[in-house]
């Protein structure tokens, strides 16, 4: 994929939000509906602020941290900078391009983060309240980039809830907890809970800043609704184990080892990712991103309901 990406660190926060940013047109008829294309008489271009849930290469060639075979093998053949088997939700979206300073300003701007800094701090051995104390230091943050993105001209804005963090194969086989901890599927529900009072911080702040930015279109998009269906409905989407990572290190029920992450000596791979969620016990398989994907474009997680290319008409 012929996409620029970089890392930015640009916090004042106690969390440093890593932020990719990628140049972006769809795909190809066989991914978006035919309306989509129908309606786009100029490229639309995205820009990605997220994690390495959408990164296509930035931790490679930025920071040179090794992602290596089997990620990549479902689609690419061979790694290609993502930590996952195939494509990622974005690669579903877009594909590279490079794009005219006109393309800037009439971009959409899709930020998807929250997940990185939920999981430091519990990482950081905080209670369950003070996690939840240091959350609108991130929100905040987030705030501060649309307005920075808004005050150079970009006007429509996606904005990603963070997903189900307790259901991570690799929390669930790291953290040190209570079978009263467990909801019904098996995850985390202190985890789960604080993803869900993040959300709510940010559905709260679309909410205001369509208020205060009133030629702006901001759309919230809820991810974790989407990621969680997969996982308390496994079975109706033609998954197994979906609890276990795919690639990883120690077998059932979580096939996760932080020692021996996926991509390194040891680690061995499942036969059929497309049976699997999660691809590494942190990042999601092709054929879940996939379902992630179409979910998106359906406009049922969106508020207010928006078709996703909206900000190719115009």
């Amino acid at each position: 994929m012929a996409s620029l990406s970089t890392h930015l660190l640009r916090s004042s926060s106690p969390f440093a939000l890593p932020l990719a940013a990628f140049f972006c047109i769809f795909f190809s008829l066989q991914i978006l509906p035919r309306p989509v294309l129908s309606q786009c008489s100029n490229v639309p271009v995205i820009f990605n602020f997220g994690d390495s849930n959408s990164d296509t290469g930035g931790l490679v060639a930025g920071l040179g941290f090794p992602v290596n075979p089997p990620n990549g093998r479902a689609f690419f053949g061979n790694s290609a900078g993502r930590l996952s088997d195939g494509r990622l939700v974005i690669d579903f979206l877009c594909v590279g391009n490079m794009i005219s300073d006109e393309a800037f300003r009439n971009a959409l701007y899709m930020i998807d983060i929250g997940q990185n800094d939920l999981a430091g701090t519990f990482s950081k051995n905080l209670s369950y309240v003070q996690v939840i104390k240091r959350i609108p230091s991130v929100t905040i943050e987030i705030k501060n980039a649309i307005k920075a993105i808004y005050g150079q001209g970009g006007k429509k804005f996606w904005i990603h809830n963070t997903g189900p963090l307790g259901c991570l194969p690799q929390k669930l086989s790291m953290v040190q907890r209570s079978p009263n901890d467990l909801d019904p599927h098996g995850c985390l529900s202190s985890y789960n809970a604080a993803a869900g009072v993040f959300n709510e911080a940010l559905r709260h702040l679309c909410t205001e800043m369509s208020s205060e930015l009133t030629d702006a279109t901001i759309v919230y998009v809820d991810i974790y609704s989407i990621k969680y269906d997969l996982i308390a409905n496994s079975t109706k989407y033609g998954f197994e184990s979906p609890l276990m990572a795919c690639c990883g290190y120690g077998g059932p029920p979580y096939n996760y080892n932080i020692k021996v992450p996926c991509g390194q000596t040891g680690a061995q791979a499942c036969s059929e990712g497309a049976k699997y969620i999660s691809w590494d016990g942190i990042h999601f398989t092709e054929a879940a991103n996939a379902i992630i994907a179409s979910k998106i474009r359906s406009m049922a997680y969106s508020t207010p309901h928006t078709p996703f290319d909206f900000f190719c008409r115009g």
